[in-house]
Formats: C-alpha cells, sequence, structure tokens
C-alpha cells in the first residue's frame, strides 16, 4: 500500500477564467489528519472533487490509493467517506430510509452495521423521524453516520462543522479525532483555524487556488519562530524595554505587553533576576506557543 493515500502532483482547473487550482500538489499520509486551510474560494472544495474524480484536473497528476480516479474512479470513491459543506439528503425521507439508501448503493446489507453509524454520531434517537425536521446539526450527523457505513479508509470532510453551534460542533471534531484513532486518513476542509488547531498533523494553507505553506503545524511555526517564545508582562509596560539588554533576548516585539524569543527557556530565571534589579516589577512570564492563527496570517501576510 502507498504511504500517501493521496497524491497531487502540479495540480491545475480552471472554471472559465476563474483558476481554481494552481500548479497545487498535496501529500495526504496514511492515518493522518490533514486540514486544507484557507478563506471561501481558496480552492478546497476543488481540491476534493478532483480527488473523489468528480472533477478531471487541467494538468497536472492525481492519486488517490496509487490509482488515477479518471481510470479508477468507482473503486475510489468506493474506499472514500465524504461529508460535503451542504450534504444532499432527503428531506421527505426519515433519517433511516436516508442511510437504508446509501447502505444499499455500498452493500451494506446489515441493518446492525446502520444502527451502529448512527449511534455512533448520536443520531440514532431520530432516525424515524422525516430529515426535513432535522436541525442542521442532526442533518450534519446523520451525513457523517452516512459516509462511515462502507467502513472507508479515506474521509474526504468539506466544512463539516458550518452552520452548527458550538455545542454540535466540538461533538463533530472529537468524532473526526476517534475516526483517525481508528486508523481512518483524514483530510479536513474548514476556514475555521480553531477547528484545525491541536487536531491536524499537517495543514495546508490555500489561497486563490494555490499553497501557500505545508507542513506539520509545530515544524513549521520553527520557520518563523526559531527560537523559545516568552511573554512578559509589568506593572508598567514602558520598563519592559530593558529586556531588549539581556544577552539571551533574540527579539523583542511590544504589543502591550512583551513577546520575546530567547535562546534557551533555561535562561528565564536569569531574565527575571536581571529585570527585577532594574526596577522591573513584573506580573507575568510565561512561555508561548505560536497558535495556529498566528502561523496563518504571518504565512499569508509574508505570501503577498
Amino acid at each position: 500500500m502507498p504511504e500517501n493515500v493521496v497524491e497531487l502532483t502540479s495540480v491545475s482547473r480552471s472554471f472559465g477564467r476563474v483558476r481554481a487550482l494552481v500548479d497545487f500538489s498535496l501529500a495526504v499520509p496514511r492515518g493522518t489528519i490533514t486540514a486544507l486551510l484557507g478563506p471561501n474560494g481558496a480552492g478546497k472544495t476543488t481540491t476534493v472533487r478532483v480527488i473523489t474524480g468528480g472533477l478531471r484536473p487541467d494538468g497536472g497528476t492525481v492519486r488517490a490509493f496509487g490509482a488515477d480516479p479518471e481510470i479508477d474512479g468507482e473503486m475510489i470513491r468506493g474506499r472514500c467517506g465524504v461529508v460535503s459543506a451542504k450534504p444532499a439528503l432527503y428531506d421527505r425521507l426519515s433519517g433511516w430510509d436516508n442511510l437504508l439508501y446509501s447502505a444499499r448503493l455500498y452493500g451494506v446489507e446489515d441493518t446492525a452495521d446502520i444502527r451502529g453509524a448512527a449511534a455512533r454520531f448520536g443520531i440514532d434517537h431520530a432516525l424515524d423521524l422525516n430529515v426535513g425536521t432535522y436541525s442542521t446539526g442532526m442533518k450534519t450527523r446523520l451525513a457523517l453516520a452516512r459516509s462511515i457505513l462502507h467502513d472507508p479508509e479515506l474521509m474526504l470532510l468539506d466544512e463539516p462543522t458550518a452552520g452548527l453551534d458550538p455545542e454540535s460542533a466540538r461533538a463533530v471534531l472529537e468524532l473526526i479525532r476517534a475516526l483517525a484513532h481508528d486508523g481512518k486518513t483524514v483530510l479536513l476542509c474548514t476556514h475555521l483555524l480553531l477547528e484545525a488547531e491541536g487536531l491536524a498533523d499537517q495543514i495546508a494553507i490555500m489561497e486563490l487556488g494555490r499553497s501557500v505553506l505545508q507542513g506539520a503545524p509545530g515544524e513549521l511555526a520553527k520557520r518563523f519562530w526559531p527560537h523559545q517564545l516568552l511573554v512578559l508582562d509589568a506593572e508598567d509596560r514602558e520598563t519592559l524595554a530593558e529586556a531588549k539588554n539581556f544577552d539571551g533576548v533574540v527579539s523583542f516585539e511590544r504589543n502591550g505587553h512583551a513577546l520575546v524569543q530567547m535562546d534557551d527557556l533555561a535562561r528565564v530565571p536569569d531574565l527575571v533576576a536581571f529585570l527585577t534589579a532594574r526596577g522591573v516589577r513584573l506580573t507575568r512570564v510565561e512561555p508561548r506557543v505560536p497558535t495556529l492563527e498566528e502561523l496563518y496570517f504571518h504565512s499569508r501576510g509574508r505570501d503577498r
């Protein structure tokens, strides 16, 4: 089996004059969660559609499970579970009938598998109701349950928490984490950075169909902040400028409090003693890990 479940190499796709993907490359390793990040129109949905063979690229190569979607699209789609931003459900049918219909398309005959999928996503209590009466969150849970009926190896999730309340969104993200724990490979498309924070093994930041940055969040953060970060605050913030005179401080920024890069966090006690000796009354000394939001905007700003 290939190490990467999905491999896109220099893929381009246009819709008339609109270039949805421009020389875009991506590798999704087996058993990982990869997050495609970017604003609406960045090319995330188009990426999902070329992976499943729903769209033919204008150029470049696409491989899923080592196969070409244009040739082996049926096989690839049978091994994928897809949840679109606006899942197509039959509102006049019950939740059970929606799942039963999809199960038969995939050749799933055991009704216990259907109920198990519904229970996993917390929608089993509403299977007798028509889907037209479901809330947005219930419809998303039903779509997620439908996507795993055939035990797919690759989950393609396009804005799976769109329109959900915070509690439902958090539950969906925990279920995505559980799927990865079970060995599934997950490609998550989102423009909500908090969704990917602490969830994604690797990220790919997109803008206007292009790749801005790709890699593991921790490794990418080190590209922009190669030294240890430390937040400092004081009763009189003007006195924090004294930190610039300490040998272990590599960089110094002020935005209310001070954000400094240290050559070694082991020197923090020496920095505190240094500042105290110069009359700085510290109120906060805290190591800092850059957030995905900071990485996202920092990388896009640099790209521009």
